[in-house]
C-alpha cells in the first residue's frame, strides 16, 4: 500500500487558487491510491458544507466541484476542525460527503505509526 497523504488547508474562497492547488495536490495522492486526508482548518473549514467550494479559481483551472467530486470518488476524506467550524457557528447538517468533525487527536490517529506524507497550504 501506498504511504498517507495528510493536506493541511487553512484557506477558503477567499483565495480560490490556494484551495485549487491544495486540492490538486490531494487529489493526486488519492488518485494514485494513498489513503488521503485533508485537514480544514481556520476558513478552510466553509469548504466541508454543501455548495460552498464552487467556480474556477483561474483561466485554466479546473472547476472546484470537479475537483471534489473526484476527491471523493478515490476515496479522499475530510477532518474538519470542530473549534474552527463550531467558532463560525456552521451547520453540521450541511457537510460534504467524506467530511466529518475531528481536531488534531483524530488526525493523528489516522496517521498512525507509520506516518504520512504532509502538505500545508
Amino acid at each position: 500500500m501506498a504511504g498517507k497523504a495528510v493536506i493541511s488547508l487553512t484557506t477558503g474562497m477567499e483565495d480560490p487558487e490556494r484551495v485549487t492547488v491544495a486540492f490538486l495536490v490531494a487529489l493526486g495522492a488519492a488518485e494514485q491510491g494513498r489513503p488521503t486526508l485533508m485537514f480544514l482548518t481556520k476558513e478552510a473549514t466553509r469548504l466541508a458544507l454543501e455548495g460552498v467550494a464552487t467556480g474556477v479559481a483561474c483561466d485554466g483551472c479546473p472547476p472546484l466541484a470537479d475537483l471534489l467530486a473526484r476527491y471523493v470518488k478515490a476515496g479522499g476524506t475530510y477532518l474538519v476542525c470542530p473549534l474552527c467550524f463550531d467558532s463560525r457557528k456552521l451547520d453540521k447538517s450541511g457537510l460534504i460527503e467524506g467530511a466529518e468533525l475531528g481536531g488534531t487527536v483524530p488526525m493523528w490517529q489516522w496517521i498512525g505509526d507509520e506516518g504520512a506524507t504532509t502538505f500545508s497550504y
